[in-house]
C-alpha cells in the first residue's frame, strides 16, 4: 500500500499500482527475486516488451488500461481509436490548456506528472531512495566535480507510474546541455522496489545534463529508466535556447523517474512538500504545478 498526498484535495490516498501483485512477488518472494535478477532487470527483457508495445497487437491493452486505472482522456489531443498502439498511447501528448505554465520567472515548476519527494540541504554521499536507504550523486552521475556544485542545495524526485502524463518538461528558459548516458539495469522504480534495492537509482539506466537557467542557475536534469522503459527519448535541441515548459523528451512504457538538482540559496521548495517527504509520503504534482519559489 503507498499513501500520496494529493494536493488539490488535502487528503492522502492510496495509489493505484499498475500489475501490483507482479511487482511485490517479483521484490518479496525468492523466487521472484531470482527471477528479476537473471531476467526482468536485463535490457533485452524490456526492449522485448518495448516491441510489443510499439507493433499493432498491443492497442487491444489500451481500452482496459483507461478504465482499470481511470485515467482522463479528455485532456488527450487523441481520442483513443487515434492511437497505433499502445506505446503510441503511452506517450500521448496533452492539450495545452491541461497543463497551463505560470509566466512568473520567480516560481519554479513541475518538470511532469507524478509524485514528488523533496529534499533541502542535501548531503552528496547520502542522498535519501527511500526512508533506511541511500545513495551518492557522485556514484549518480559518475562526476565528482558536477556533484559537489549541489551539495547543500535540492534534490527533487518526481516518480512517474504508468498510468501517469510520460513526457517531460523544462521547468524554466535557459539552454540545455547534452545528454550524457549512463547504462545500466532495468529495475522498477516503485517504493515496491526501492524498499528492496539498495542504490537502485546508480544501478539503473540514466541520463543527465545541465539546464543553464535564467533564473534558477544551473540545473541538473536526470532521466532514469525501469522496467519495460528500454528508450528515454530527448525530444530537445543541445545547446539552444528553451523556454519554461518546453519539452525536453518522454519515456517508453513503465514507470520512470526524473531528477533534479538545484544549488545551494537558488530556490526554497513550498514547505508542504518538505514537510511530506520528510514523513516519506510523496506528493501528487502536475507538470507546470508551482514547487518553489526564487531566492531572491
Amino acid at each position: 500500500m503507498i499513501k500520496i498526498y494529493n494536493r488539490s484535495t488535502k487528503k492522502y490516498e492510496i495509489e493505484k499500482v499498475a500489475g501490483e501483485t507482479y511487482l511485490k512477488w517479483c521484490y518479496s518472494s525468492p523466487v521472484g527475486m531470482k527471477f528479476l535478477e537473471l531476467f526482468i532487470k536485463k535490457k533485452a527483457f524490456s526492449k522485448l516488451y518495448g516491441k510489443f508495445c510499439d507493433s499493432s497487437l498491443s492497442k487491444r491493452k489500451i481500452s482496459s488500461f483507461i478504465n482499470d486505472l481511470d485515467i482522463d482522456m479528455s485532456l488527450c489531443e487523441k481520442d483513443i481509436e487515434d492511437f497505433s498502439s499502445f506505446n503510441d498511447f503511452f506517450i500521448r501528448k496533452l492539450k495545452p490548456e491541461a497543463r497551463p505554465i505560470t509566466n512568473d520567472k520567480n516560481i519554479l515548476i513541475s518538470p511532469g506528472d507524478g509524485r514528488l519527494t523533496a529534499f533541502s540541504n542535501i548531503d552528496l554521499d547520502r542522498l535519501v531512495q527511500i526512508k533506511g536507504l541511500t545513495y551518492s550523486l557522485k556514484e549518480l552521475i559518475n562526476n565528482d566535480s558536477v556533484a559537489e556544485d549541489y551539495n547543500g542545495g535540492v534534490c527533487l524526485i518526481l516518480r512517474l507510474c504508468p498510468t501517469d502524463y510520460h513526457r517531460f518538461h523544462f521547468v524554466d528558459d535557459g539552454i540545455c546541455s547534452e545528454t550524457k548516458k549512463i547504462d545500466g539495469s532495468y529495475y522498477s522504480v516503485n517504493p515496491i522496489a526501492l524498499e528492496k534495492i539498495p542504490n537502485l537509482f546508480c544501478q539503473n539506466k540514466r541520463e543527465w545534463s545541465i539546464l543553464k537557467s535564467k533564473n534558477f542557475d544551473d540545473i541538473l536534469c536526470m532521466e532514469v529508466g525501469a522496467t519495460c522503459v528500454g528508450t528515454i527519448i530527448q525530444t530537445y535541441e543541445p545547446n539552444t535556447e528553451v523556454s519554461k515548459g518546453d519539452e525536453k523528451g518522454y519515456f517508453k512504457f513503465g514507470g520512470s523517474t526524473t531528477v533534479l538538482f538545484l544549488k545551494k540559496d537558488t530556490v526554497e521548495i513550498d514547505k508542504d512538500l518538505l514537510e511530506h517527504s520528510s514523513l516519506g509520503i510523496e506528493t501528487q504534482v502536475l507538470m507546470g504545478e508551482g514547487i518553489g519559489r526564487k531566492i531572491l
